[in-house]
């Protein structure tokens, strides 16, 4: 099963994307965006720079439990992971944006505001 972009209006009338791999597991979340086409936008540079892994950051929160981030070129938070229990998790999920970013559908899920 491919990856899918799953782009939702928040209750704040925002427009969020979450990166979702095959097994419908969701492995990126972006910020709000004020209008569709800025959240196109930034699925477009989440496919852009998925495949370079030095636009990856991996954190450490404070509970101890690992998390990621990816970065455009200009330093900007595109979007961030799930929080995983170990390095190794971590890991996984970049790999796994890395996997399905480049051909992953989108898919609008716009509930009326």
């Amino acid at each position: 099963m491919a990856g899918k972009f799953v782009i939702t209006r928040g209750k704040d009338n925002k427009f969020y994307f979450a990166l979702k791999a095959g097994n419908g597991e969701q492995i990126l979340q972006s910020q709000g965006y004020a209008d569709k086409r800025g959240c196109l936008n930034g699925v477009e540079s989440v496919r852009k720079n998925a495949i370079e892994e030095k636009r990856f950051t991996k954190e450490i929160a404070k509970d101890g439990r690992f998390y990621f981030t990816l970065l455009a070129a200009n330093s900007q938070q595109i979007g961030r992971s799930q929080m995983y229990k170990s390095e190794s998790g971590r890991d996984n999920g970049i790999a796994s944006v890395g996997r399905n970013a480049a051909d992953a559908a989108i898919l609008e899920q716009l509930d009326p505001v």
